[in-house]
């Protein structure tokens, strides 16, 4: 009897837990490129401005039809701001910089969004680090770049742009000679079923 009372309590105080992981699990979202499929987990806990300004620009399909425009070798490869004729699209308001408070580095692998001088200029455009850039974090006196995520799958997809042969057109460095296009980007639900 004592140990189904023991059994009871341990499950009383395990469930709830078990529960909770299972609600407040990261999104992930899907970015399908004319490479590949990239998989992303953002850190909403850790970042949520952010990660909600990177969803609401997914969920609008605001990425579609854009294209990866700087791409730097062992640095970053940079999209979701211009179309392939090297059109910025129209963006929502500049968000605050989360660089400081979430404690993000700007790792290998990791996805972080671009802004100007200004550390509160981000809107619709990120990069993912090719290199551990860390050179890119928040330092005492001065803002860094938002890390918000992390490429779980399709670190080849990533790689493989990253070696894009690129020159300059129109004003821009580093543009990929053949345009690499996102041509969908879906939130993966828990089940696993993609939402647009």
């Amino acid at each position: 009897m004592r140990y189904l009372s023991a059994l009871v309590i341990v499950l009383g105080l395990l469930l709830p837990a078990i529960g909770h992981s299972q609600t407040a699990a990261n999104p992930v979202v899907i970015i399908e490129t004319s490479k590949g499929s990239i998989t992303v987990e953002l850190y909403a806990d850790k970042a949520p401005i952010t990660v909600e300004n990177f969803l609401g620009y997914v969920r609008s399909g605001f990425y579609n039809g854009t294209i990866f425009h700087r791409v730097i070798r062992r640095f970053a490869v940079q999209g979701g701001g211009f179309t392939p004729d090297l059109v910025e699209k129209d963006n929502g308001e500049p968000i605050i910089n989360e660089s400081k408070t979430s404690k993000l580095s700007n790792e290998r692998w990791t996805i972080a969004m671009a802004r100007t001088n200004d550390p509160n200029s981000a809107q619709s455009q990120f990069y993912f680090n090719m290199g551990m850039n860390l050179n890119l974090d928040a330092r005492m006196g001065r803002d860094g770049y938002a890390v918000f995520g992390k490429v779980i799958d399709g670190q080849n997809v990533v790689r493989d742009i990253a070696v894009s042969r690129t020159h300059s057109v129109g004003g821009f460095d580093d543009v990929p000679v053949e345009p690499i296009l996102i041509t969908n980007t879906s939130i993966k639900q828990a089940s696993g079923v993609q939402q647009p």
